[in-house]
């Protein structure tokens, strides 16, 4: 989740498997030039902010794909490390906003009028993509009404208990959810990270929008309520780096939470007119509500009022609901030891995850006090 309210113009902020792309390829990296790759009418838009450690990586990860896009914008909303010298070592075109946009959001829509081709991709600056990803996503774009295009999202590093937490997370998310809205035809969010547009859609529609924390999500139900279609494609892979620390955890968390609300209470007409939007956001936010004071409240004070500690057996009854496309989908990557060691964290994320979403319920629609600063870390 993701679009940024625009922050206080000073803040400084980053934006932020087995086929991933992985930095030794640098030292193997064979220009496209000489590869000769098809080159297919899509511009990459990378916004960067203080990405030189982990720009390069995203950038080889384009530069070695199975088709070449006609260009790739890294767009370096001044930053103060070398994140344009980066780029430009690497023949990637930089543009750069007089001032800093305050957001992820306001530095793609910035690029957008740069963009010349009929396909737009947008990817964060810690991400890379499996090698054939762009290819992947391509032929959702032969149906004239799909103007979105997105894929699944594995982290990139699972060593700290918040990667893990998050590994299962998305892989259970990925394996079943984004399935079954897949088949009703309605993805919840063309992933932020890495998603796919036509850009006549786009600019339709002004761009990237900056009025919530979750840029990603906000487009997605606008495009929906033009009565546009939006596709989810699993085979096409990205692998952006997540936090590995609960402080930066905590940044991702709080801007996920509040920009998630902040759709909800944007959208709500909206959302009304689209029945199967309407009844996916209603599901998630009523079962992220219930499901955070189970765990937060009734299940403690239940085993303490009665006395019975089985009671917070409670936190793990769904092991198996979880765990079955958990696993599924590891055994197709190959991963199923580094999944059955991770699956312990992601109950611990979801306590984590409870606590910041009601929280930001509570601050954005009783308290009526929204959150709008854009951050991230890695």
């Amino acid at each position: 989740m993701s679009s940024g309210i625009r922050s206080d113009s000073g803040m400084h902020r980053a934006y932020g498997g087995r086929d991933s792309f992985h930095p030794s390829t640098a030292r193997s990296f064979v220009p496209s030039s000489e590869r000769h790759p098809r080159t297919v009418p899509v511009t990459v838009l990378v916004p960067a902010y203080n990405e030189a450690e982990t720009l390069a990586d995203t950038l080889l990860s384009l530069l070695t794909q199975s088709v070449a896009p006609q260009e790739i914008l890294v767009i370096d909303d001044c930053s103060t490390d070398d994140t344009s010298g980066v780029a430009e070592r690497l023949g990637v075109r930089v543009i750069r906003p007089e001032r800093n946009t305050g957001s992820k959001a306001g530095a793609q829509t910035f690029a957008l009028r740069h963009v010349r081709t009929a396909l737009v991709m947008a990817i964060d600056a810690d991400t890379t993509l499996a090698s054939d990803a762009i290819e992947r996503l391509l032929p959702a774009f032969e149906d004239a009404e799909v103007v979105a295009a997105c894929g699944s999202v594995l982290p990139r590093r699972v060593q700290s208990i918040w990667e893990r937490g998050r590994y299962i997370e998305y892989l259970f998310a990925f394996t079943f959810y984004k399935r079954v809205q897949e088949a009703w035809g309605a993805p919840l969010i063309a992933s932020g990270c890495f998603s796919m547009y036509r850009t006549s859609a786009l600019r339709a529609i002004g761009g990237w929008s900056t009025r919530t924390l979750a840029e990603d999500m906000d487009l997605t139900w606008t495009l929906y309520q033009y009565e546009w279609k939006v596709r989810f494609i699993p085979e096409a892979v990205s692998y952006p780096i997540e936090p590995h620390d609960f402080h930066f955890l905590g940044k991702q968390l709080k801007r996920w939470s509040h920009g998630f609300v902040q759709n909800v209470r944007l959208h709500r007409q909206g959302i009304l007119s689209v029945p199967f939007l309407r009844h996916s956001v209603a599901v998630a936010f009523w079962d992220a509500i219930i499901a955070s004071v189970a765990y937060l409240f009734l299940l403690p004070v239940l085993a303490i009022a009665l006395g019975n500690p089985w009671l917070l057996l409670g936190y793990v009854i769904d092991v198996p609901a979880v765990a079955v496309p958990v696993l599924v989908g590891a055994a197709r990557r190959r991963e199923m030891r580094r999944a059955l060691l991770s699956l312990p964290a992601f109950f611990v994320l979801r306590t984590v995850n409870a606590v910041f979403f009601l929280k930001a319920t509570w601050m954005e629609l009783i308290m009526n006090r929204t959150f709008a600063t854009y951050e991230k870390g890695h």
